[in-house]
């Protein structure tokens, strides 16, 4: 199957490669974007676009802390290594990623908001990104709002550090992932075992039981529910705590204790040892961060780096949702 032969090329990549130059990585934050607000490039019919899930993984070379790599529209490929955050709170250290997990998705069935929105409408949405640069200590914020066709059949506007762009309506046919239509996200299962066995069977697993599931599949599994999680902050009733409680049954995934959020809220953080990548690598999505008490999500932990050799500059990047809500067209603010 050529799109998972495409992923395996990405796994097998030379890591000796050099790095992204500043036009290319502007390319894939525009990529990145893309992937939740409009089609991918060379989008196959009636059929899910792997490439996008790529373009999710470049986003990871560009704005998180993951090793990927990524072929790029000249055939050249490029890679990035994350480096974990240091960890602290020795007494959080016994809590498992499935307490974690659960908590989490407990916390937001009983706290989710739920909304029916209109075809015509658009889902808004407000990121807090606040990025450090380990070598300075340098801090800058910045804030992305997206607008969303709830059907995809608008265009939209897309945000990505603090730069934005017009995201152009799916054509007929065409289809990505994560899903960016709200009549699509809600046929998706809510019961976990279910949204794992329809997410790797999205991508060609056929499997009928979680343990006909191989390493490669779910790691796939995981670079979809990250996608998921990551990509589409609003999602219909039930599909975030279903993702939740998935990503909890995923092998690999551990707790990274004593993390700080965008907000200085001393957290508990959630990662993903990818068994298909070098040992040390972290999985798409970086690092997940839930009050350590009541679960809640806090927001995201990624590693950004820009520029290149010498000149190349690693930033410590926070991010969360500061509020959402569904309006008649875009640029409108509730």
């Amino acid at each position: 199957m050529r799109d998972i032969d495409e992923l395996r090329e990405l796994r097998d990549f030379d890591m000796g490669a050099p790095p992204l130059d500043d036009e290319t990585r502007q390319r894939a934050r525009t990529r990145l974007r893309a992937a939740m607000a409009g089609p991918a490039p060379r989008v196959r019919q009636r059929r899910p676009v792997l490439r996008v899930a790529l373009t999710a993984g470049l986003a990871a070379a560009v704005a998180a802390g993951v090793l990927v790599a990524v072929r790029d529209d000249d055939g050249t490929r490029t890679h990035r290594t994350a480096k974990p955050p240091a960890t602290s709170a020795p007494a959080m250290r016994n809590v498992s990623a499935q307490t974690v997990l659960k908590g989490a998705a407990a916390y937001e069935r009983k706290h989710e908001r739920t909304v029916s929105p209109r075809d015509d409408q658009f889902i808004y949405t407000k990121e807090i990104i606040k990025e450090t640069n380990q070598k300075t200590g340098a801090t800058r914020s910045y804030t992305d709002e997206n607008w969303r066709s709830v059907d995809g059949s608008q265009r939209g506007w897309a945000m990505e550090i603090g730069q934005g762009w017009w995201t152009p309506p799916l054509k007929k046919g065409e289809s990505v992932w994560p899903p960016r239509d709200w009549g699509r996200l809600r046929k998706l299962p809510t019961d976990p075992e279910q949204l794992i066995l329809s997410i790797a069977n999205e991508f060609g697993a056929r499997k009928t039981s979680l343990d006909d599931l191989t390493d490669e599949d779910w790691s796939q599994v995981h670079f979809s529910l990250a996608g998921l999680l990551k990509l589409v902050p609003v999602e219909p009733e039930g599909l975030r705590p279903a993702a939740y409680e998935a990503l909890g049954m995923v092998p690999g995934v551990r707790v990274v204790p004593g993390q700080k959020d965008a907000k200085g809220r001393t957290g508990v953080a959630i990662t993903y040892d990818d068994p298909t990548l070098p040992k040390g690598s972290v999985g798409f999505g970086g690092y997940f961060v839930f009050d350590p008490v009541t679960y809640e999500f806090l927001g995201f932990r990624d590693v950004r780096t820009s520029g290149d050799g010498a000149a190349m500059k690693t930033y410590t990047q926070l991010s969360y949702l500061d509020s959402w809500a569904v309006v008649d067209k875009v640029k409108q603010r509730p």
